[in-house]
């Protein structure tokens, strides 16, 4: 399984931005699509995941703001994300977990927000 992700950039504060994340490979086995981040020192956090029948789970910090979301074949998950704030900052890591509880995770893609 690979997943590449796209969709960062540099945007004001307010502003929103649609991260992407496509996955090849063995997707039939994947149960959970999962967006972390990343802040400058300090450790990787769960953003948002989005399970196999389609419940979505947010971290406290961005419910109401973001949306988790992937398409019916699942070769494509993305996070939609609003009203974004400094606090936002960071690299953004897709992540993929299969049946077994193995984890797959793409390349990071760097959001900035500027105030």
């Amino acid at each position: 399984v690979q997943l590449q992700a796209s969709g960062g950039g540099l945007v004001q504060g307010g502003g929103s931005l649609r991260l992407s994340c496509t996955i090849r490979g063995s997707r039939n086995s994947i149960d959970v699509w999962a967006w972390y981040r990343q802040a400058p020192g300090k450790q990787r956090e769960l953003v948002a995941q989005i399970s196999r029948d389609g419940s979505p789970t947010y971290a406290e910090a961005v419910k109401g703001r973001f949306t988790v979301s992937r398409d019916n074949a699942a070769t494509i998950f993305s996070l939609q994300m609003n009203s974004l704030n400094s606090e936002d900052t960071g690299v953004y890591y897709c992540n993929a977990q299969d049946r077994w509880f193995k984890g797959y995770w793409g390349q990071g893609t760097q959001v900035t927000v500027s105030s």
